[in-house]
């Protein structure tokens, strides 16, 4: 029962892509036999890909003029390849029938890449809802009960244990630990939380034990509501595909009804014979045909989207590679983006008698026992040849002390660390709180001072050892080294806009964006206030673009004209929600995706041109009677392969 269930799947998600393969395939060899005069054969394999191929247009062209009472290309398509058949086997002259079947095998290609970019829609809503568990540890008169996350009620109280997913959003009314929220906010470090503070589900437990009570219906929760911006967005289509909808409807209406005069008028007009008529009307169709106005777009994007994908940019559509060379306004998230991801001790400053590697060891002979990213951050930094300290006791949200070589050691933040500390070096004093108007953390290090009475407790205030400070030790999130250039680049190609959108504090956010050149900042935002300055920016400046790689970017992504993800950093909704992923994390490439752009709306207006052109002067030769159908069919058949032959181009 397994089998035919994923076989029934598997032609549901991937019915268009194998109505096109099949229709290719058929139309190959049906024009091998026509080549080599089996005619009988030829004859049952091109119906089959018309049947084959031609079905979902046929079906959604008749849908349209019965139900919304429009002509659009699907059906045009359709009677000018019925056209081009009939006239095939009127005339004998059979390859008249292939060129239908070309027109029906471009259109069912086409029919596959909408049905992927739906599928790709579902699986980005499926990633989504993945990101929070389906149950919760419920309370109920002290024991523990896992329920469905969608019978959790206000007022419910739940336990997170470390290393846990919050299942829903809620205030904490016991336990403290650090949450990894960068997922959802974009801040580059974990958040320290405690009683009264709000957490958001899909946000990942550090070490503490948490119980929180639920203050809003789980299908309020800021993942739910994330999901719900990303499906209206990716459901609302822009003003340039309604624009190309509407020209389609417009360009299949008078084609068909000027199909339809030319069978009756001109036996009374010009006095045409009604064989001549009937003739020249469905030559008509096939040179009005938009044959060669798709081969004047989709071989020029193709050969883009295969251009980029050497260079490690994945175009996952041709609009898009349309699209980014029109952009005006370019939002960047900062956490992933901009920056690394990674916190990194970035600079330690010392006393002097103290060096920076012995101020990095000592800290890591405590650091090694920590669990939060700063203390990893430390450790790593530190190298080898140091020893794990003893007798460590961590002080949440404050910082950590034990023994190291014999000595009492302190590490923490400076209101920790002064509790033991006479007075900190003023020039330390003034590097340190550089370092943090810059946006960086600092760390303290002190070390029990010589000759110092023992103490009588580590948390014993009144304590009369003395410590003395060996130095500090900034952590940060590293800028990528590519952003500045990549910043100055897209400003020479004439982006008018260049803004930072993160959820990260506005001290850290002007820190980087300063760094990077960028003047304008948004920051503490939440998902959907990132899609609030996305709109903002469209009403000003049309088409923009948005970088990003996390959850948190999702709903920004899909609004974005153009929404450009991080191949390694981000997250599996962004990759799956943007239109443009770089694939190895070059920010700049960005740059080059956009020149890619221009380079490909380039060649295709000159392909439209020429497509044009030469719709026309066969229209013209066919009314003037100057061409049969065998020139009007090679003429446009020379037009779609010179058209063709353009867009290869962008392969250098």
């Amino acid at each position: 029962m397994l089998y035919p269930q994923r076989f029934s799947q598997f032609t549901q998600e991937h019915a268009e892509t194998l109505a096109a393969l099949l229709c290719g395939i058929l139309l190959f060899l049906g024009w091998f036999a026509l080549h080599l005069g089996s005619l009988g054969w030829a004859l049952l394999l091109l119906p089959a890909a018309y049947v084959i191929g031609g079905y979902e247009s046929a079906r959604e062209g008749l849908t349209t003029l019965i139900k919304e009472k429009e002509l659009d290309v699907d059906l045009l398509m359709i009677v000018a390849a019925l056209g081009a058949a009939s006239l095939g086997l009127w005339r004998r002259e059979y390859y008249l029938i292939i060129d239908g079947a070309i027109l029906i095998l471009i259109f069912a290609i086409s029919g596959a890449l909408e049905g992927y970019a739906m599928r790709r829609t579902e699986r980005s809503i499926r990633s989504l809802m993945s990101l929070t568990p389906d149950t919760a540890r419920v309370l109920f008169q002290g024991q523990e009960e896992m329920l469905p996350i969608t019978q959790l009620k206000v007022g419910d109280e739940i336990v997170v244990k470390p290393g846990e997913l919050i299942p829903t959003d809620g205030m904490i009314v016991s336990g403290y630990s650090t949450l990894n929220q960068a997922a959802i906010t974009g801040e580059s470090l974990p958040i320290e939380k405690t009683v009264g503070d709000e957490v958001f589900a899909g946000t990942l437990n550090g070490y503490g034990a948490l119980k929180l009570q639920v203050h809003k219906p789980a299908s309020s929760s800021l993942i739910q509501r994330v999901i719900r911006l990303v499906e209206q967005a990716q459901t609302e289509a822009p003003p340039s595909q309604e624009f190309i909808e509407r020209f389609e409807r417009i360009y299949a209406r008078v084609i068909v009804i000027t199909g339809i005069l030319l069978v009756f008028l001109p036996p009374f007009i010009w006095g045409w014979n009604w064989e001549t008529t009937i003739y020249r009307a469905l030559t008509f169709l096939v040179v009005a045909s938009p044959c060669a106005l798709m081969a004047a777009i989709m071989p020029t994007l193709l050969s883009g989207i295969a251009n980029g994908a050497r260079q490690g940019i994945l175009f996952k559509n041709g609009a898009q590679l349309e699209k980014i060379g029109k952009v005006r306004a370019i939002a960047f998230d900062k956490t992933g983006t901009l920056t690394t991801g990674q916190v990194q001790v970035s600079q330690v400053i010392v006393s002097s008698e103290y060096s920076q590697a012995e101020v990095l060891k000592v800290a890591a002979a405590l650091e090694s026992y920590s669990e939060h990213p700063i203390g990893k951050a430390i450790v790593q930094a530190a190298g080898e040849g140091w020893v794990r300290g003893v007798d460590v006791q961590a002080i949440p949200g404050r910082g950590i002390i034990g023994f190291a070589h014999n000595e009492k050691v302190i590490v923490g933040n400076a209101a920790f660390v002064q509790q033991y500390v006479n007075q900190f070096p003023e020039e330390l004093q003034n590097l340190a709180q550089s370092l943090e108007n810059e946006g960086k953390t600092v760390v303290w290090v002190a070390r029990e001072g010589q000759g110092d009475e023992e103490t009588r407790g580590w948390g014993d205030s009144t304590t009369t050892t003395q410590f003395s400070v060996m130095g500090a030790i900034s952590i940060a999130d590293l800028l990528r080294t590519e952003a500045v250039t990549t910043i100055t680049r897209l400003r020479k190609l004439g982006v008018e806009q260049i803004v930072m959108i993160t959820g990260d504090n506005q001290r850290t956010a002007d820190s980087v964006a300063q760094a990077v050149g960028i003047d304008r900042v948004y920051a503490e935002l939440l998902p959907e206030d990132k899609l609030d300055v996305i709109r903002q920016l469209q009403r000003e400046y049309q088409t923009v673009a948005m970088v990003g790689d996390g959850i948190n970017d999702a709903p920004a992504l899909a609004q974005a004209s153009v929404g450009i993800a991080m191949g390694i950093a981000g997250s599996d909704v962004a990759l799956e929600t943007a239109d443009i992923v770089l694939m190895a994390d070059k920010l700049e490439k960005l740059a080059a995706a956009m020149e890619l752009g221009r380079r490909s709306q380039v060649i295709v207006k000159q392909n439209i041109v020429v497509a044009l052109g030469f719709i026309l002067l066969l229209l013209i030769g066919n009314f003037l009677g100057n061409i049969n159908l065998p020139i009007g069919v090679i003429g446009h058949e020379g037009s779609t392969v010179l058209v063709t032959l353009s867009g290869l181009r962008l392969l250098k």
